[in-house]
């Protein structure tokens, strides 16, 4: 993925989020000279993947298969007492722009639109990670829905609980669309399983300058 994608995906969604007024804290605007210059700061945030990420999926076609993400919060899953066992991420999801099938062995989440487009969510049986069958219902907002053979449409202010081990792919629908994730603590490089084998962070070419780093990428 080229760093002019990454810095175009980033723009725009600094953008989706000054449309909706919805701030966030003041290290997410932090370009690599503030990173260095608060490097015990930037590190812990790392740690915890706190930050940008935006990923192709390896797919080299962002628009039609990849995703912009910010972590604002989370906890280190092993370090249970002394961090916190959750995270909240706000989600990019351009018209048309899948975030392919993939489960969670561990994390059990929300899934929020806050503003935007339709989201469309969709899971199927194929590829579950839990014990015995996988379940025949989700909830949107409280309410049973069967979760197969079928896409869920959420609007405005509408949530799915996504089941641990279930994999479920989702797009945006006639806008792109501004999604919260509410979860158990993240771990983007240990608890993401791809049904068709994709990976979860993209090879970057760089281009031009970094607008802002990813969380990966902030030094060690």
């Amino acid at each position: 993925m080229k760093r002019s994608e990454i810095n175009t995906a980033l723009r725009s969604a600094e953008a989706m989020l000054a449309h909706h007024l919805w701030a966030l804290p003041d290290w997410a605007g932090w370009d690599r000279a503030d990173v260095l210059r608060h490097r015990d700061h930037s590190r812990w945030l790392a740690e915890r993947q706190l930050g940008w990420d935006v990923t192709d999926f390896g797919s080299g076609e962002f628009a039609a298969r990849g995703l912009t993400l910010f972590c604002v919060r989370n906890g280190l899953a092993h370090l249970s007492g002394e961090e916190r066992p959750y995270a909240e991420k706000l989600l990019f999801v351009g018209v048309g722009q899948e975030t392919p099938f993939h489960a969670h062995k561990h994390k059990l989440e929300d899934i929020i639109v806050r503003g935007g487009g339709t989201l469309c969510v969709a899971f199927t049986p194929e590829g579950y990670l839990g014990t015995g069958a996988p379940p025949q219902q989700i909830r949107i907002d409280g309410a049973a829905h069967p979760a197969f053979d079928r896409i869920h449409r959420l609007r405005a202010g509408q949530s799915i609980t996504i089941p641990r081990g279930l994999q479920h792919r989702f797009w945006g629908e006639e806008a792109p669309v501004f999604v919260a994730e509410v979860s158990q603590c993240n771990d983007d490089q240990g608890d993401n399983f791809f049904l068709g084998g994709q990976g979860r962070f993209s090879e970057v070419e760089e281009d031009e300058p970094p607008y802002r780093l990813l969380w990966n990428e902030v030094p060690q």
